[in-house]
């Protein structure tokens, strides 16, 4: 007899805070980005990810690095520098993120 999963998360448990997270349009782009690129600028992530905008792309930056999946680095050049890199958490999801990858691959 198989066991009967309840599917529901209760509010404030950090699964239901990450699938939230996650769930907001070109979140896991983003993150996939930094996955396979490392340290990476604005202007890198607008040539990357096309349609984009710079308000949702800096929305979206802002609200990773709140919730510990990304660190933001500035460094104050003429212009200023600011790059953007998984922290040990982000990178936690490359696992998910390789997978879903390897999913896009068919074999010829």
């Amino acid at each position: 007899m198989k066991a009967t999963r309840n599917p529901k998360i209760e509010p404030g448990c950090p699964l239901d805070q990450l699938l939230k997270t996650l769930s907001g349009q070109w979140t896991v782009h983003i993150l996939w980005v930094l996955s396979r690129n490392g340290e990476t600028r604005h202007s890198e992530f607008k040539r990357f990810i096309e349609n984009i905008s710079s308000k949702v792309l800096t929305d979206r930056l802002r609200m990773l690095e709140a919730e510990g999946l990304v660190a933001r680095s500035y460094e104050p050049t003429v212009p200023p520098r600011v790059s953007y890199s998984l922290t040990a958490r982000g990178q936690a999801l490359d696992a998910a993120l390789t997978a879903l990858e390897e999913s896009c691959h068919v074999d010829a």
